[in-house]
């Protein structure tokens, strides 16, 4: 059983839950399209994540983690259009919307936390060794 801080889990069981999803959205043009968008991205989220545990520095680490926010962020967006437009009931949408939200928070949270280690060690390079 997986745990919920593993964010490989997470996102994995996300995407899947996305495509649940997206098999019983009505077989629209307009449902058909976004719905391939909403798998993109959700699968795409999972993806970033799971390069930026094998990045190369902390650069990668943040760039890869970025890639991770705008996907999360552009699912959240989908879900939003389904809901609006009525293509999806909300009580469906919801939930994949919030989990696409938190997936995104903790993501900006990680990415935050890289930035600030990448920023004291470029600090502690540049500081003149003791005399």
């Amino acid at each position: 059983m997986s745990k919920p801080w593993d964010l490989r889990e997470r996102t994995l069981q996300f995407a899947v839950d996305v495509m649940r999803f997206c098999r019983t959205l009505p077989k629209t043009d307009e449902a058909r399209e976004i719905a391939g968008q909403l798998r993109r991205a959700s699968s795409s989220t999972g993806a970033h994540y799971a390069a930026a545990q094998r990045n190369k520095s902390d650069d990668d680490y943040i760039n890869k983690m970025s890639g991770g926010i705008e996907e999360a962020d552009e699912a959240m967006f989908w879900f939003d259009v389904l809901i609006r437009s009525e293509i999806a009931p909300e009580k469906a949408a919801s939930p994949l919307r919030k989990e696409a939200d938190e997936l995104a928070k903790i993501f900006v949270s990680c990415r935050s936390t890289a930035i600030e280690r990448r920023e004291r060690r470029k600090a502690l390079k540049r500081k003149p060794a003791p005399a």
